[in-house]
């Protein structure tokens, strides 16, 4: 699938919900008009699992469902894999 993107997640304002919402709105109208599915990728500002979840829900009460694929949503997060690491070690140990 093609992908629009936030930003490129160098700039000092990423991705933010607002931004997000009036793209993933744009994306449905497109949809609803064409059938052609697009993949969004928010990008920076997203590291940690608390803020992936916001960003989860945006996408599924939006879209719905089928773009919480990941051939149809993913993150442009480099440092949200150690965020989602640390919040399992604490789960399973307690630490």
């Amino acid at each position: 699938a093609d992908f629009i993107k936030t930003s490129t997640g160098k700039e000092s304002v990423n991705a933010t919900l607002p931004v997000g919402l009036a793209m993933v709105r744009a994306i449905r109208a497109y949809f609803e008009e064409t059938g052609y599915l697009i993949g969004f990728k928010p990008a920076g500002g997203i590291s940690t699992a608390k803020v992936s979840l916001d960003w989860l829900v945006l996408m599924k009460e939006e879209l719905g469902r089928p773009w919480l694929e990941p051939d149809l949503f993913r993150f442009g997060a480099s440092s949200l894999l150690t965020d989602i690491e640390r919040q399992l070690e604490h789960h399973l140990t307690g630490h």
